[in-house]
């Protein structure tokens, strides 16, 4: 891997801090970091939206018709 520097003291104190929390070298630090924050950064599908897309993509259909009820429990163990 390349050698990380940094002319600002305060970035490469923080950077030798995080790699030594991480166990890892400044650079991997230094990118571990930044993958952390764009992926903060990048917008997120809302609650609504993931569940959406759940249905959307999923082999289970929802059926509105169907009552989850105690009868419908019951029937889950009837023997046929």
């Amino acid at each position: 891997m390349g050698a990380l520097y940094v002319k600002d003291d305060e970035v490469r104190q923080m950077a030798e801090e995080l790699a030594a929390v991480c166990g890892v070298t400044k650079v991997a630090a230094v990118k571990r970091a930044l993958a952390n924050e764009l992926a903060r950064m990048t917008p997120r599908l809302s609650l609504g939206e993931k569940i959406a897309e759940l249905r959307r993509t999923s082999p289970l259909r929802y059926d509105p018709d169907v009552i989850i009820d105690k009868a419908f429990y019951d029937s889950l163990y009837d023997d046929e």
